[in-house]
């Protein structure tokens, strides 16, 4: 595959201490063969490790490499828009900072973005406890039911954006962990173009999830009746 001219990446952490060098740093050799202009950005969501220290040492390595941080944790739909506001490039990919998700496979997404404004990844085979995916499974019916869509994966964290999709879609409300259905729903209104490719999901090797826990469970789902309101009296 020929390199792209431009490309913003960035990954969103929270609590990733045991996470972000390894995951950056593998990042950055896949950015030079994927574009002959980069920059990955690194989002801290408001840490309480030493996220926030290893990513500003990693900076000062490589002048691709930037720190956008928050001082108190708002939520993964808080982290996701402030990566897509300093991304600078035509094409802006993300990825979880988990570790869950091989970045070389940011390539497969660039493949099919030529005729599409979005490109989504499906995970194969989803490496999750039952919970997760009995939630996943919930959530498809939500989202059907309230906005009238699926797709095989929401709220998988590798997605690949045209910039004028994302300014199609703003302004982003959503906080906490519905903001990928609230992208897609209003991508949907717009007539987007959603082109989904498939990627590997891997077991999570240090720390927590937290897409689990009850209080954020209970956030989506008002965040999602909010937006449902928005997008049906005309705010959304």
């Amino acid at each position: 595959m020929d390199k792209v001219p431009q490309l913003s990446i960035f990954f969103p952490f929270w609590n990733e201490e045991k996470n972000i060098e390894n995951v950056v740093k593998k990042a950055v050799p896949v950015a030079k063969q994927l574009a002959l202009k980069w920059e990955i950005i690194m989002v801290d969501d408001g840490s309480t490790d030493d996220t926030v220290k290893i990513a500003k040492k990693l900076a000062l390595e490589d002048p691709n490499l930037v720190v956008v941080s928050d001082a108190v944790n708002r939520g993964y739909g808080s982290a996701l828009k402030n990566g897509f506001s300093h991304a600078r490039y035509d094409l802006v990919i993300f990825t979880d900072g988990d570790g869950q998700f091989d970045f070389s496979e940011a390539s497969r997404l660039l493949s099919k973005i030529d005729g599409s404004d979005i490109v989504i990844g499906f995970r194969k085979k989803r490496i999750d406890n039952p919970f997760r995916h009995f939630l996943m499974n919930l959530l498809r019916i939500w989202n059907l039911i309230l906005f009238g869509m699926y797709f095989r994966d929401i709220d998988c964290g590798f997605k690949l954006f045209r910039k004028t999709a994302i300014d199609l879609i703003k302004p982003l409300k959503s906080q906490g962990a519905i903001i990928t259905t609230e992208i897609l729903a209003k991508a949907k209104r717009k007539n987007l173009k959603i082109a989904q490719v498939q990627v590997t999901h891997y077991s999570r090797k240090y720390g927590d999830q937290s897409g689990g826990n009850l209080r954020v469970i209970v956030r989506a789902i008002r965040e999602s009746l909010v937006l449902w309101k928005d997008l049906n009296y005309g705010r959304g």
